[in-house]
């Protein structure tokens, strides 16, 4: 076979492509009937995998569906309860994550594990035996030819704090490379990364691929999926469902295999007519310490439109959005809704203007959601102070709570149920149908999919443009830029804490407003 062309018709761009072929060689990896089951839930049920060397193969699945069980299988976290672990033809028993690093096995975990004081050099040794017995000029040539020979392009002898964060990925995958993992796994890489930092990162594991490394890949985004994989597994309710090469497949079917029906992926953006509603003027944010975090940000938002958010992870971003939810302070500038400035105010004193806002902050358990509670008493919390006198009734609550279950397909159906016992999927169903019981006129989401499947993704979308049909303001903080481009109206790009640029969404680029998000003048 020879290699051929994919054309970048999902936005991403062109690549050569060695067709996969399937390999009478002996597995690096392989997965033979794992099943582990928590209780009464049957986490993963008799699942088969095999893995390749020189393969990437990505794992697909609706939130719960198991692949997070899985992975914490092979890399020691867990223990199946039945079937086996082969590693290179060996039937190995993974007991601890120091197991699977002596097997070659690492985890590139989507939460970096580095020490931000330190340097990048003094990560990759960190925890490692006293220098190996190696010169500390050794060691230093080690680290040098590993990066050279990926590729890697990192600044060894640079503090990893001042990194930006597709070079903290680089180097957690080095630390994983230097202690002599060829099996490694990457949990969403591309969830903080502009298309510049994710198009280099796919380059690095290609040529990884090239140098034999075998590599799965947890994503949700399935223009990677079909960028990237040689293969391509799905997971659903815990058993594999399919698996599949990525060139005899397409996106619609992988979707089908993970929903267990067809699904429609296109996203509406609805015209709707747009009226003034909110207008930030010059708005300064600090940290406790002082520090600036947003520095003169400016943009208007209308009433029936969905403003989208872009910016690399700590441009700003959550300051914003908890600005203007009154949560933090302004340090200077307006936020004005319908003309009047509620900076400086508190969620209190902004409800008690009659102003109907709605939040939904990124830590959805810390912030927006009291896990021990059930989803009942989660609704509660949004307008317990309207019921007079010592007692909570319940009742209302209850329906509405029965009503949102019912309406957004929370799974399991119980709203007595702690909310701690849900996926992330659910999770955000029940904090997003909260807010919107309170029918509000201007609704604040950060990362309202981040780490969700594309069918709960999709009810997200279907439900931030029904309240874009109903007339209200949304302003949408994302990191999946293809979703920004089609959902959102116009798009504001954050970098360092100040806007670098306001696009039309409609004309607008990846390409585009990837460099704006690094603060280049387009």
């Amino acid at each position: 076979m020879t290699a051929g062309h994919n054309a970048g018709a999902d936005g991403l761009p062109s690549e050569s492509v060695r067709p996969f072929m399937e390999q009478s060689g002996e597995p690096a990896l392989e997965l033979k009937r794992l099943t582990k089951t928590f209780g009464s839930l049957k986490a993963c049920d008799a699942i088969d995998m095999t893995l390749y060397p020189g393969e990437i193969l990505t794992l697909l699945g609706e939130n719960g569906s198991g692949k997070t069980t899985l992975m914490n299988m092979i890399t020691g976290l867990y223990r199946p309860d039945s079937g086996a672990v082969f590693v290179r033809g060996r039937r190995e028993d993974i007991r601890t994550p120091n197991d699977a690093r002596r097997l070659g096995i690492g985890m590139i975990h989507q939460h970096f594990k580095l020490v931000e004081p330190f340097t990048a050099r003094e990560n990759i040794l960190l925890g490692l035996p006293r220098s190996r017995g190696k010169s500390a000029a050794r060691l230093r040539g080690d680290i040098d030819a590993l990066s050279e020979r990926y590729g890697l392009g990192v600044e060894l002898d640079r503090r990893v704090g001042d990194m930006s964060v597709s070079q903290k990925q680089t180097v957690e995958i080095m630390k994983a490379l230097y202690r002599g993992a060829d099996i490694l796994i990457l949990d969403e890489p591309t969830a903080a990364l502009t298309p510049q930092e994710s198009d280099r990162l796919f380059d690095m594991l290609r040529r990884m691929r090239g140098n034999g490394s075998a590599i799965i890949m947890i994503t949700h985004k399935l223009s990677e999926v079909m960028a990237l994989s040689d293969r391509i597994t799905v997971l659903r309710q815990g058993k594999r469902v399919a698996t599949v090469r990525r060139d005899q497949t397409a996106p619609e079917q992988l979707t089908e295999f993970m929903v267990g029906r067809k699904i429609t992926l296109n996203i509406e953006r609805p015209s709707t007519i747009k009226k003034p509603l909110l207008s930030i003027n010059k708005l300064c944010v600090k940290d406790a310490d002082g520090s600036p975090r947003l520095r003169d940000v400016s943009f208007s938002l209308d009433a029936g439109e969905i403003l989208g958010v872009a910016g690399v992870a700590g441009s700003g971003q959550k300051q914003l959005c908890e600005a203007i939810a009154g949560l933090v302070p302004a340090s200077s500038g307006e936020i004005l809704l319908h003309g009047r400035d509620i900076a400086g105010q508190s969620p209190r004193q902004i409800y008690d203007q009659g102003v109907r806002l709605g939040f939904i902050p990124e830590d959805r358990l810390g912030m927006g959601l009291v896990g021990s509670m059930n989803i009942v008493d989660n609704l509660l919390v949004r307008d317990y102070r309207l019921q007079r006198g010592p007692f909570l009734r319940r009742a209302g609550a209850a329906k509405r709570a029965g009503d949102l279950v019912k309406r957004l397909s929370v799974m399991p159906p119980e709203p007595l149920r702690p909310v701690s016992r849900l996926s992330g999927g659910n999770l955000q169903k029940v904090l997003l149908g909260r807010e919107l019981l309170s029918k509000p006129e201007l609704l604040v989401t950060s990362y309202v999919v981040r780490g969700l499947d594309v069918h709960s993704s999709y009810v997200i979308y279907d439900l931030l443009n029904d309240q874009k049909k109903a007339g209200v303001g949304a302003l949408f903080v994302g990191e999946d830029l293809d979703v920004l481009l089609e959902l959102c109206d116009r798009i504001v790009t954050l970098c360092g804490g100040r806007v670098t640029g306001i696009v039309d969404a409609k004309t607008a680029t990846r390409e585009r407003i990837g460099l704006l998000m690094m603060g280049d003048a387009v």
